[in-house]
């Protein structure tokens, strides 16, 4: 499928590209094609985009979208291009009238990640994927999937592997899931509210160091839709089934989760959206070569994570890369 031509980007420096996708608009959806949108630097911001061999493509979490430049200056210091992914739905992505972040089955983002990587793949030999929370599940069953063979290695950054609660708790819901989402997958379920406490801990204005556009990703709750949350119970019984990624996995994750009701410091250096114990307990289940690291004092987002932490991040990506991802060889 063709894609359209690049335009400027929201982020200075940077230009993004939409992506036609072949979905149809779901029943109240305004008319019009579905996009993912692939974001680049600019030849003027980084004169050696196109000449490195090495590149990656960041593929974002839930209510949320590419916005993390500091992440692209990392990859760049390390000889590695990036490019970013908004999904269907989301951030860029997101039509007035669409049903945002919505996906009735995880495996629908192969269209966008396969014409992602072929694109990033017709300018570099090498490609990988980082992919964060929501967008690391997909990516890993994807990996495991028709994407198997067409990355070089895949960076997890607490990606959503398994549910808060008890081991029990998905064999009880999946049937419920199930049932309502043949009733009518588009119905909103009622989850506990947490007053955007993951925002919050994050953008600028509130407690956090980082500036981001709240209405791409939202400290207002998003609505949950049944046909969603039953694509995630299946995308976790895939992964406890034991999924095949068959390119090296770096994946990473916080050393420790909180649940909270209200505002504490532990926001700002805990997990607050997943427990991390149970996520780092499927990590043998994703493939044949698998490094787990756990970052003290990081938040979900371990790129976002208070300085020491993501610099501990990063330098563990340094040396995945070095060991599993070196500059290939060739002209």
């Amino acid at each position: 499928m063709s894609v359209t031509g690049w335009l400027p980007d929201l982020l200075e420096g940077f230009e993004r590209r939409d992506l036609p996708l072949s979905a149809l608009p779901l029943e109240g959806e305004p008319e019009g094609p579905m996009v993912a949108t692939l974001v680049r630097r600019t030849r003027q911001a980084d004169p050696a985009r196109d000449e490195r061999r090495r590149a990656v493509l960041y593929v974002h979490g839930w209510n949320d979208y590419f916005f993390h430049t500091h992440v692209a200056d990392f990859f760049e210091s390390r000889g590695v291009t990036l490019y970013a992914l908004d999904l269907r739905r989301y951030g860029r992505s997101f039509r007035e009238g669409q049903y945002a972040n919505y996906v009735a089955d995880l495996g629908d983002y192969a269209e966008e990640l396969d014409l992602a990587v072929h694109e990033v793949a017709s300018r570099h030999a090498s490609v990988s994927i980082m992919a964060h929370s929501t967008g690391g599940l997909a990516a890993a069953l994807w990996a495991s999937g028709t994407g198997r063979g067409r990355v070089a290695g895949l960076i997890l950054n607490s990606p959503w592997l398994d549910l808060w609660g008890p081991p029990a708790l998905a064999g009880v819901l999946a049937p419920l899931m199930g049932g309502l989402s043949r009733r009518n997958p588009l119905n909103v379920l009622r989850v506990p509210d947490s007053r955007g406490l993951y925002v919050k801990s994050l953008h600028s204005t509130e407690r956090g160091e980082w500036t981001f556009d709240l209405a791409l990703k939202s400290a207002i709750p998003v609505p949950v839709r049944v046909g969603w949350a039953r694509s995630i119970l299946q995308a976790h019984a895939a992964v406890a089934a034991g999924l095949d990624i068959r390119c090296p996995v770096l994946m990473g994750c916080s050393a420790k989760s909180s649940v909270l009701s209200g505002w504490a410091e532990t926001a700002t250096n805990t997990d607050i959206v997943l427990d991390v114990d149970k996520i780092a307990a499927r990590a043998p289940k994703l493939g044949q070569c698998v490094t787990l690291v756990r970052i003290e004092g990081g938040v979900h987002d371990l790129t976002l994570s208070a300085k020491p932490a993501r610099e501990r991040f990063f330098s563990e990506i340094s040396r995945w890369l070095d060991a599993y991802v070196p500059e290939p060889d060739g002209d």
